[in-house]
Order: C-alpha cells, then structure tokens, then sequence
C-alpha cells in the first residue's frame, strides 16, 4: 500500500513538472508568434488561476459564450440560456465553471475512495484544499500545510511531555495560536525571497488548511499519529488530483458550454460509483497473494 502511495504521489509531482514545463515554454515560444492566439483555440492550462477575476480569465470564457449558437430555450438547453443570462447580467463566468467543476471534483473524489481505496479525510475536505492551491499554488499550498502540520504536531507533543492538562477547546485555541503565528512567520519571509507567491497568500485559504488540520489532529487523538498522516498523505493526493482536473483549460471550456450534458453525466457516475461493492484497487493489491491462491 506505502509503494502504491509513493508512485502516486510520484507520477503526480512528474506530472506537475511537465505542467510548468508547458508553461514555461509557451511563454518563450508566445512573442514569437506573428498572429495572436488565445486560450479559446487550444487545449490547455490558463496562465492564471480560475479563482482570480482578471482580465485573462474572465474573457476567453466570455468569448467562448459569445461564439456558443445556443438556439430555442428548451428542455436541454435552459441551463446554457440561464448561464448567458446571467454572464450578461455580471455574473462572472468562472464563478460558474467553479461551481459546475465542484460536482465533478466530489465524484473524482468519491471514485478514488470506492474504486482505488484513497481515503483521505472525507470528501469536502480534499475538495476545499483543492480550491486553496488553485488560489495559492500547489507547492506554496503543501508548503504550509506541512509547516502548519509540524507546529501543531509539536505545540501538542510539548503540552503533553509538559503534562499540562486543558481541556478540548482551549487546547485547540492555544493551537491556533501557534498556528496562526507560523504563517504569519511565513508571510515575513516574502520580503526576504522577493517572492509574489508568498506575498499573495490570502487569509481565506490559510483558514481551510487550519481546518485541515483540526482534523488531522482529531484522529491523531483519536487513533494514531500514523493514521492520520497516512490520512493526511491521502488527502494531499487527492487535492492534487482534483487541482489538476480544475486547471484544465478543456474540462473549464466543457463544463461551461454543456452544463447539462456534464451535470448528467456526474450524476450517473455518482449513481454508477455507489452501486458498486467490489474489491478496491488497493484491495487487490494488498490481498494479491489470496487472490492468486
């Protein structure tokens, strides 16, 4: 099960590799193109995080809706009407490829649980998390993850060898204390570095990580310290995978242009996924030997 983690966790960092590696060619090779192109032509990563209502995100989605031929409103395709309508009105579009891209996410995530045997902490945490490093960035969003991880890990193993007693709350308070002041460590170091990453860290989500982490410490109390990094590890992989899945230029174009087809099709592989009650990949793994006898 540990080797099967690793070479996930390994295919996903080599992926991620090639991802900025694509970026960083295409910024090379962009000022030598005598024609304009956009992000509406091609298949790919936007430059900018979808979270963000900049100019470069907002517009090839505008531009996308515009060149769309909708036809009558009828029963297949009021969703794209009420999409137009509402991009007319102000709306912004990625707010609602967001929110289409979010049902999508949970059933990747779903399937990971009953089909491969990730668990992680739930479904709407490695969700949240994958929300945080599309705002932040993957490396800088597990960077302080960890350190967050770390201090609160340490915070509890001094108050235990101290043998100081507090009750369930007030022990968490005195958590978030150090937590809140780890980042806040962090943030200090932007000038330091002269780095934009650091210095575009919003507080939103700092918070969800510290909600991670509560629940990381919950079952490092509750069971074991190696329970919940094994849970922890999963997550990570888990918010990753669906990160990657969110950056997706044609996944983002997709769900904008067929709301119903793509709301449908999560729906029945929702259905499709709780249905089954076969053996998980892990599973198969762990258990190769019995099964081959």
């Amino acid at each position: 099960m540990r080797k099967l983690i690793l070479f996930l966790f390994f295919v996903l960092f080599e992926f991620s590799i090639g991802v900025e590696g694509c970026r960083a060619l295409t910024d090379v090779v962009a000022p030598i193109e005598t024609t304009v192109s956009t992000p509406t032509s091609t298949i790919g990563f936007p430059k900018e995080a979808i979270t963000k209502e900049t100019k470069e995100v907002v517009e090839p989605l505008k531009n996308e809706l515009n060149r769309q031929v909708i036809g009558k409103l009828g029963p297949s395709n009021f969703l794209r009407h009420a999409i137009k309508k509402s991009v007319e009105a102000g709306v912004p579009p990625n707010t609602i490829v967001l929110l289409l891209l979010l049902p999508g996410v949970a059933t990747l995530i779903a399937a990971a649980r009953h089909l491969i045997g990730l668990r992680g902490f739930g479904i709407f945490l490695p969700a949240s998390l994958s929300i945080v490093f599309l705002a932040v960035g993957p490396f800088i969003g597990v960077g302080v993850f960890v350190v967050i991880t770390l201090v609160s890990t340490a915070v509890r193993i001094i108050l235990r060898k101290l043998k100081i007693k507090l009750q369930y709350l007030p022990r968490m308070a005195i958590l978030l204390f150090f937590m809140a002041v780890s980042v806040m460590s962090i943030l200090f170091l932007a000038p330091v570095f002269n780095s934009d990453l650091l210095s575009n860290i919003s507080i939103f989500p700092v918070l969800f990580l510290i909600l991670f982490v509560e629940d990381f410490i919950r079952v490092q109390l509750g069971k074991s310290f190696r329970t919940a990094f094994n849970l922890a590890f999963e997550t990570i992989i888990l918010s990753l995978v669906s990160y990657l899945l969110l950056t997706m230029w044609i996944v983002q174009r997709f769900v904008l242009l067929n709301p119903e087809l793509w709301l449908a099709g999560i729906f029945f592989a929702d259905v499709m996924i709780g249905r089954y009650s076969g053996l998980r990949l892990m599973e198969i793994y762990r258990f190769r030997k019995l099964i081959k006898f």
